[in-house]
């Protein structure tokens, strides 16, 4: 398939650089305040920059997904804004410089065709918050988490319609975040899967606690190869994105399938697929016992771009071990980001406090120890 004509244009060397000053002129309107500046890639393409100081940045940070209750942000943004303004404060208190925030499809698409200006409005108050704040955002979208809030007329679309639908909402979200600094990334999808030889019958898999982290982007390869579609619909959502804002990184958070299955070869993050993604992201939870096996699969992913693990916490194994893996892993990582679920480390520590507020106050603990550590070691 041919490349769309927004991309030959952007491959133009020119007109990127163009684009790129043009944005970065727009964000220092907003840096004043924020005191942050546009995120890119270094000119060796290893690792991640500020556009304009050229110093190295490390993303260290939380995935800001669920409060504890399990609730979804956009269930209780309108209603509960200070609740939200307050957790930005308590995780850029513990030293965090992203979050990472899981916009949902069906809270920004009323219909195929027309987004939901209520919540890309709040959208904007995010980032204004993010900006004031000091935070970067790590905006991933198309999110179907709680499958009973998915749309029937989004449910039943074909592959093209579903693409078609996914490329506006994308376009919604980038001109609305383009001109802002506390933008980090654009992550198409969280853990996007495609189909074997075999047709499936549903978009959602991989049911976890209640809510689908896992989204198929095809039902069918018709005779294609996965990295054909991988290519196309990655192609397809760039495209889009770049109708709106030529600057800020755009990825895609993926399964290290490398460390389920030891011969597996990146997909999305393969030649053929990934040269219009910025950086690597993956996501990993070492298991106990087997921290070189997970070091291993992640070396997989070090393809000469930067590469942040964009979820990672110490689910299956031990801190001492966890650690192990965060220490071994500095030299080719540029990022870590974590899970913060609105409750600060003294909540977590009340004396009728469950196992897993245990959980999560010990890896609070452990985030807001380490930053310091890692963070320092890599300010120019």
């Amino acid at each position: 398939m041919a490349m769309p004509q927004v991309l030959l244009c952007w491959e133009n060397c020119a007109v990127r650089k163009i684009c790129f000053l043009l944005v970065i002129v727009t964000c220092i309107a907003h840096k004043a305040e924020a005191g942050l500046e546009l995120i890119r890639v270094s000119e060796d393409g290893r690792r991640l920059v500020g556009a304009e100081s050229g110093e190295r940045f490390f993303a260290w940070g939380f995935n800001y997904d669920h409060d504890d209750s399990g609730r979804l942000l956009e269930d209780y943004w309108y209603e509960e804004w200070p609740t939200v303004v307050e957790d930005f404060k308590e995780m850029k208190a513990l030293g965090a410089n992203v979050v990472r925030i899981h916009p949902q499809l069906a809270k920004f698409m009323k219909t195929a065709k027309e987004p939901n200006e209520a919540a890309l409005k709040q959208l904007v108050r995010l980032v204004r918050l993010a900006e004031k704040t000091g935070l970067y955002l790590d905006i991933t979208g198309l999110g179907c988490y709680h499958k009973k809030d998915v749309p029937k007329w989004y449910d039943s679309m074909d592959e093209a319609g579903r693409w078609e639908v996914q490329a506006l909402f994308w376009e919604a979200i980038a001109e609305n975040c383009a001109e802002s600094p506390a933008v980090f990334c654009y992550d198409l999808m969280n853990e996007p899967i495609l189909p074997g030889e075999k047709k499936e019958t549903e978009w959602l898999a991989g049911e976890f606690g209640g809510k689908y982290f896992v989204q198929r982007i095809s039902l069918d390869l018709a005779g294609r190869t996965r990295k054909q579609v991988a290519r196309m619909w990655v192609d397809k959502l760039v495209a889009a994105i770049r109708k709106h804002d030529k600057g800020h990184m755009i990825t895609v958070g993926v399964i290290p399938w490398a460390h389920t299955f030891p011969k597996a070869k990146p997909l999305f993050y393969s030649k053929e697929v990934g040269e219009n993604l910025d950086f690597v992201s993956v996501h990993f939870y070492p298991k106990k016992g087997e921290v070189q096996k997970a070091l291993s699969a992640l070396a997989v992913y070090d393809v000469g771009k930067p590469l942040v693990i964009e979820e990672v916490f110490p689910l299956y194994c031990g801190e001492e071990e966890f650690d192990v893996f965060v220490e071994e892993s500095l030299d080719i990582v540029d990022g870590y980001i974590g899970f913060y679920w609105g409750k600060t480390i003294e909540e977590y520590s009340a004396p009728n406090a469950s196992i897993a507020g245990a959980i999560m106050r010990n890896w609070l603990e452990y985030f807001r120890a380490k930053g310091p550590e890692i963070l320092g070691a890599r300010s120019p």
